[in-house]
């Protein structure tokens, strides 16, 4: 085996063994290239249809972050959820929303399920606020929470000039 072949390859570049000799490390690092090509293949996003690996682990809840003047707002989807399945806490400058979705299913026939079941959390750090006056509200399976800047947070906003060349 050559050392050009334990060298990492880009996704474009084929390596091909430099004899036509069966060579079983050369089958074995192909191999686990093909295999973490494939697993992190869409890290971070939803995978494909009925792939536990992927769904619903990375960014569950979806949240939409608002900043104005005045105060941030979160706001988090949580479909078919009540305020009594959701935590809403904030300390030491990271908001964290946890919970559990309960499975809703019954044990007799065939089960398949598209939807999202078990635990999750999502941490947000957030400067600038009082936390003593954050309030939560939660509508229509949406949690939005407010948390008002402090008056340093809303001075300390600097423009900065875009130049061009």
């Amino acid at each position: 085996m050559a050392i050009r072949d334990l060298i990492a390859r880009s996704k474009n570049q084929q390596l091909t063994p430099a004899r036509d000799v069966f060579d079983p490390f050369f089958t074995l690092h192909r191999e686990m290239n093909r295999l973490f090509e494939d697993v992190f293949r869409g890290f971070g996003s939803m995978g494909g249809f009925g792939s536990p690996l992927m769904e619903g682990q990375f960014g569950w809840p979806k949240i939409e972050l608002n900043e104005t003047d005045k105060a941030v707002t979160v706001s988090a989807e949580l479909p078919g959820l009540s305020e009594k399945d959701v935590q809403v806490e904030f300390a030491n400058g990271v908001l964290s929303i946890r919970g559990e979705k309960k499975a809703e299913r019954s044990e007799e026939g065939k089960f398949f399920s598209e939807r999202y079941y078990g635990s999750f959390a999502r941490q947000i750090a957030i400067d600038g606020v009082q936390e003593d006056k954050a309030e939560a509200s939660f509508r229509n399976g949406v949690l939005t929470v407010t948390l008002p800047k402090t008056e340093q947070a809303s001075q300390n906003v600097k423009r900065i000039a875009i130049k061009t060349n």
